[in-house]
């Protein structure tokens, strides 16, 4: 018996070949929109040293917060926070430079707006570590930019005790002090329901995967990609 022939047609590429050349072109049709990802947690929570591991991502914009309180031992203006006067702070509130601000423990904080916007819309993904107050704010933002990119996570301390041994240690602060700050962190406990995720927090490395893991998945999601 003769082999069947093969025609021309016969012999072209499989569909899914054809498809995978396709598609090569295709993926340099598409970008990406910038990630907005909001990080709270309470004091002794171990947010500060999760962030400082994540700022080290590349292609990432760390939003530095301004200030009023004075600095602490070791921080340094413009790294830690942008350490501001009283009346500068109110001037740039007036002239509408927050991006969000709040009010704790007698001193103020905010974030500006403009590197964070502009960051987002060239297709950076920025980190900014707030309280509960600034992250309801950025939550409740009538910028449909921000609205879009949003990511928040709240970091979730095992118990109040723990809470309270880490601030002791710490050593920065008084016995009232730290009183303030634990009650503080019983109310912002209650507000993880308000965040896209919540983390339990547990060992540094532990945390740090769990959020490695968070910004991957919101990197694949379909909303954020931008046809060129």
């Amino acid at each position: 018996m003769m082999p069947p022939s093969h025609s021309a047609s016969s012999l072209a590429k499989p569909s899914w070949r054809r498809f995978g050349s396709k598609f090569k072109t295709l993926s340099k049709r598409f970008s990406r929109s910038g990630i907005l990802f909001v990080v709270s947690a309470p004091s002794g929570a171990g947010k500060t040293t999760l962030v400082e591991a994540i700022r080290q991502t590349p292609n990432l914009f760390y939003s530095v917060s301004c200030t009023t309180r004075a600095p602490r031992s070791g921080e340094i203006n413009g790294e830690h926070y942008r350490f501001l006067s009283d009346a500068d702070f109110r001037a740039k509130l007036k002239a509408g430079d927050f991006l969000e601000h709040a009010q704790v423990h007698d001193d103020f904080y905010g974030t500006l707006r403009e590197p964070v916007l502009t960051n987002l819309k060239n297709g950076v993904d920025v980190l900014i570590d707030i309280d509960t107050q600034g992250a309801a704010v950025i939550r409740n933002c009538d910028d449909p930019i921000i609205r879009q990119a949003l990511a928040d996570v709240f970091i979730m301390p095992p118990d109040l005790e723990e809470l309270r041994r880490r601030l002791h240690g710490r050593g920065t602060e008084t016995e009232k002090q730290i009183e303030r700050r634990l009650e503080t962190a019983a109310r912002e406990m209650e507000r993880w329901r308000d965040y896209r995720y919540t983390i339990i927090s547990g060992s540094v490395e532990a945390d740090l995967e769990k959020f490695r893991r968070i910004m991957a998945a919101e990197g694949y999601l379909s909303g954020r990609m931008i046809q060129k």
